[in-house]
């Protein structure tokens, strides 16, 4: 009956199964149509929940469409057309990596450091997505019966490395606040434009940006033969943007 239809579905769709639900009788594996289901809920909420499982269920299908993942919160959908580290959401202009899980573009820094932890007390690497140790599948591994003095070093690196990092994430919120504030003003009556204000807050952002990343990426590639020249870019480009 029709009353018994609209209970099953609605607690299918609220249970966000309703994708894969087939029909109650047990030996009967058809699925019912949007058609059908739209025809028998009459709750438009209901109905709303079920048009999102379906949306939700299609990205979730497609391997070149990705959710903006904007830890504020974004709902728009985004194309990955090979660009690699992403583009600008084109709604809240938040870049996401298309390549792994991380939440933001996180250039230089590679996706594999981005998933590389080691622990600080025995030096043992792990990856933080499978939690199984950092083997040569994941492109290297630290034995955890490292001696004391070289997980000791080991620590006292990260450390210095993890307090730039966040420094620098810590600066780069600041100039979020402070071209937010500059924004308010902006619009107040009798103030002149300060749109070359909000651009430099906006290349400030970034520059912080790239900065906190870059001590990702020197961490995991301290004794390769380029690091020096990284190590004198990324000071140039922290002195600039200190001077900003």
């Amino acid at each position: 009956s029709q009353p018994c239809w609209s209970e099953y579905l609605t607690t299918r769709i609220e249970q966000n199964i309703v994708v894969s639900c087939t029909c109650p009788i047990s030996e009967c594996r058809a699925q019912p149509t949007t058609a059908f289901i739209c025809s028998i809920v009459s709750s438009e909420e209901i109905i709303a929940k079920y048009e999102k499982a379906l949306l939700r269920g299609y990205v979730e299908c497609c391997s070149n469409l990705t959710w903006c993942t904007n830890p504020q919160g974004c709902d728009q959908i985004l194309l990955q057309d090979g660009l690699g580290y992403g583009a600008a959401c084109s709604k809240c202009s938040w870049i996401s990596c298309f390549n792994c899980n991380f939440p933001e573009a996180h250039y230089p820094a590679s996706c594999s450091h981005m998933s590389h932890m080691t622990c600080a007390k025995c030096n043992h690497g792990f990856c933080w997505r499978c939690l199984k140790p950092w083997r040569p599948t994941h492109k290297d591994y630290y034995n955890c019966s490292a001696m004391v003095s070289k997980a000791a070093w080991q620590e006292k690196r990260f450390q210095d490395y993890n307090e730039r990092c966040t420094f620098h994430h810590h600066a780069r919120e600041f100039a979020m606040s402070l071209r937010n504030s500059i924004s308010s003003i902006s619009e107040m009556p009798k103030i002149k434009t300060l749109t070359f204000v909000l651009d430099a807050c906006k290349v400030l952002e970034q520059a912080r940006k790239v900065l906190a990343y870059s001590c990702v990426y020197s961490y995991y590639n301290q004794d390769t033969e380029s690091m020096d020249i990284v190590e004198q870019q990324t000071e140039s480009l922290e002195l600039h943007t200190n001077a900003l």
